[in-house]
């Protein structure tokens, strides 16, 4: 059980913890790095499939390569806002791979644990949803350690296999920048941009049945 300080540091850390995309160039200790990582191992998966990998990415070169293919699909996605929200869209700093000294491609493997993983046979995407809890663990543990982080998520998954040699099977499911900041908005950037507003929980609670 957790003591009242420690309870509370669980719940800053959710309500407090942002999708960052501006980093400045200190490097992250490999202590840390290896905290966010083991965070991320311990994640709850269904049928304890662990179907994540990490490809844990340092190079310039590489970053370079996959900053392109998000900008690429970027530019692609552009077209379906027109004139003031287009604008807005473009300027918009949705990746900071460049900037961050590492980037993790987090991966799933539909096969890990063979075909019988139990829970997986009923539903399928459990895979998916086990990876999900993966990043919101890495992303906690990210906040813990005072290291920023940001989802990327622009991007062709055939692009980022073929950048990052990934067999092709497995799912990238999400590219992560981590690095420390000098910007740490108060609010996510999409709400704080007024792109989106976070909804009303009272109004997302039904009883018993949908309602």
């Amino acid at each position: 059980m957790l003591n009242d300080s420690e309870r509370e540091g669980i719940f800053k850390a959710i309500f407090g913890r942002r999708d960052i995309r501006s980093f400045n160039g200190k490097p992250i200790s490999k202590d840390k790095l290896n905290n966010i990582l083991m965070a991320g191992h311990h994640a709850p998966s269904v049928g304890f499939m662990q179907p994540w990998d990490f490809i844990v990415i340092d190079s310039q070169g590489v970053k370079e390569r996959l900053a392109h293919a998000c900008h690429k699909e970027i530019q692609a996605l552009s077209i379906h806002y027109e004139d003031e929200k287009k604008t807005r869209f473009l300027s918009l700093k949705l990746e900071g791979i460049r900037e961050a000294p590492i980037t993790i491609c987090i991966t799933c493997d539909p096969t890990r644990g063979g075909g019988h993983v139990l829970g997986r046979n009923s539903i399928p995407e459990t895979d998916i949803l086990s990876v999900a809890c993966c990043i919101q663990n890495m992303w906690l543990a990210s906040y813990a350690e005072g290291i920023a982080m940001g989802w990327v998520s622009f991007y062709k998954k055939s692009d980022v296999r073929e950048i990052l040699n990934i067999p092709p099977h497995i799912d990238p499911v999400a590219l992560i920048s981590l690095g420390y900041t000098d910007v740490y908005p108060r609010k996510p950037l999409l709400e704080q941009e007024e792109w989106e507003r976070r909804r009303n929980l009272n109004n997302l609670i039904h009883h018993n049945v949908w309602e």
